[in-house]
């Protein structure tokens, strides 16, 4: 890797990524939501799949599908809104069972399968509006063009953001699953958390919906 772009270009963009992810946006308030509502195991399943999802959008950068999605504001936006749609409906069943949050914290109730909240967490991820930007706009201008070998470089640059974002998104987990313990001690508490959780992704949601293009 360092022999196709230079240290100072690769520390730059570690930077501009752990800038970029250090601020909560719709992938950590995800994963947040998830380790109130489920617990810590939830949560790194979470970021697992929030992972994944975002090396699915380095893929498409380095495969040239970004910059599509970057210049169509239709493509874009249908697939800004499908992942609105897709946090406001998860949301809306988080609030509808909050009640059953107890229940299966306790383990008398069922509890989401590891696979399928993987794959909540890479639907977030591959959705994530700031990420689909940031890889579009901001990733391709730190390529080192004279060296050769343009996808590769994209796809390690991309994985120098998501180890990045891994590290930042498991402590926001962990810390929020730490929290949960208490609210659990209560039936009460804890129905307030997937309330809370719920209202909080469905805000998330609408504002994903509205955030616009940065043109």
């Amino acid at each position: 890797m360092c022999s196709m772009m230079s240290t100072d270009r690769l520390l730059a963009f570690a930077a501009m990524s752990f800038l970029l992810i250090v601020i909560p946006g719709p992938s950590v308030l995800f994963v947040i939501g998830r380790a109130l509502a489920q617990g810590r195991r939830a949560a790194l399943t979470t970021v697992v799949g929030n992972t994944l999802g975002a090396y699915v959008l380095v893929v498409a950068v380095g495969l040239g599908i970004g910059a599509v999605v970057e210049r169509s504001v239709l493509v874009f936006t249908a697939l800004k809104l499908a992942g609105a749609v897709y946090l406001v409906y998860l949301g809306v069943k988080a609030v509808r069972q909050r009640g059953s949050l107890h229940a299966a914290f306790t383990g008398t109730g069922s509890a989401h399968g590891s696979l399928r909240t993987l794959w909540e967490g890479f639907a977030v991820g591959v959705a994530n509006p700031k990420t689909i930007v940031f890889f579009a706009a901001v990733l391709p201008q730190f390529v080192d063009r004279s060296q050769g070998h343009v996808t590769v470089q994209m796809l390690l640059l991309g994985l120098v953001f998501n180890l990045i974002a891994v590290a930042s998104d498991s402590v926001w987990g962990l810390v929020a699953a730490t929290t949960r313990n208490w609210f659990a001690r209560s039936p009460q508490r804890l129905a307030l958390v997937g309330g809370v959780g719920g209202l909080t992704m469905i805000g998330l949601g609408v504002t994903v919906a509205a955030t616009g293009r940065q043109d």
